[in-house]
């Protein structure tokens, strides 16, 4: 799953999906290219987390790095608040699975000056709050400090919800509002480092139960909103060869539509799901608050529609310049 964008721009400001050939999504492709196709029953690149076959059991599998100057801007958040949030990306993966995180390995580069305590606080912090053990990993003298976890996780239910198999007709759901990630850097930004938005940006949320929940009400289809929900659908509709019609932006109090449709990071999940009622039921059975159904899917050839207008996949991905090798 990619991360956020270059903190020169930031999240507050989002724009067009890169569709010449040079973003992180072609990139990906052309990666993927380069291996064999999963066995049946296996998921590998292209998830949120790779699903693999041990002993019979589903495994789920997903790494993540965070950077300075990239995903986290120090002058402004913790080295603490670093280590925290590269632990719940990662366990947000798992969360978009329908899975819970099992085991965590965590990869450090830095200077020889870095606050190694202090990022390590955040990194144990994060570890119990999820309840998923760091097992390993390694250090390096090097620029950064960059965080590099990897983590396996289970699904409780009997198979991990992909981003493909959604269905036309299927409710679109959404487990939270959106752009509180967003409208927080802008707030550190501006010196109101107190505020809600603030901390959301600082400390980012998986929402694992959010997931098994939306997994037991018979979720078709599910991701986590990384890079803006405009952008995290529509790879949920490419993968499940739909279409979706929103009705509606879930934006959070004290952000800005595009903040939601193309902020990132929030963390929410977005599922697709045939059965309202059993969405309810099974979350309310988990004291859960009610997500937010925000649309339906549809054919593929109707597109990606907010409010019936076409909705461009505007949102992050990292841009290389080195040119590909058709």
């Amino acid at each position: 799953m990619p991360l956020a964008m270059p903190l020169a721009m930031g999240r507050a400001y989002a724009r067009p999906v890169d569709s010449t050939g040079g973003g992180e999504w072609a990139a990906i492709g052309r990666i993927r290219s380069r291996f064999p196709a999963p066995p049946p029953g296996e998921t590998w690149i292209g998830d949120d987390a790779a699903v693999v076959e041990v002993a019979g059991h589903a495994l789920l599998l997903a790494a993540d790095v965070v950077v300075a100057g990239t995903h986290v801007d120090l002058a402004l958040t913790s080295i603490a608040d670093m280590g925290w949030k590269a632990v719940a990306v990662n366990v947000s993966d798992i969360a978009a699975m329908g899975g819970r995180p099992l085991h965590l390995t965590v990869t450090v580069v830095g200077p020889p000056e870095i606050d190694l305590d202090g990022l390590y606080d955040g990194i144990a912090e994060a570890s119990r709050h999820y309840g998923c053990p760091v097992v390993g990993g390694d250090l390096a003298i090097g620029p950064g400090p960059s965080v590099s976890v990897a983590i396996t996780g289970w699904s409780p239910e009997r198979r991990p919800v992909l981003r493909a198999g959604a269905r036309p007709g299927d409710g679109l759901w959404c487990t939270g509002p959106l752009g509180r990630a967003s409208a927080g850097l802008s707030d550190l930004r501006a010196g109101r480092a107190s505020s809600a938005n603030a901390a959301a940006h600082r400390r980012p949320r998986a929402r694992v139960e959010e997931g098994t929940a939306a997994a037991r009400a018979g979720a078709t289809a599910m991701t986590d909103v990384s890079d803006g929900l405009a952008s995290d659908l529509h790879h949920l509709v490419q993968a499940s060869a739909t279409g979706a019609a929103l009705d509606r932006v879930p934006v959070a109090e004290g952000c800005t539509t595009e903040q939601a449709l193309g902020g990132g990071e929030d963390y929410e999940l977005v599922f697709a799901a045939p059965d309202p009622d059993r969405v309810r039921a099974e979350f309310a059975a988990a004291g859960l608050a009610t997500p937010l159904l925000i649309g339906r899917c549809v054919p593929a050839a109707d597109g990606l529609t907010l409010a019936g207008q076409p909705l461009a996949p505007l949102g992050w991905e990292h841009r290389w310049r080195g040119a590909s090798r058709g």
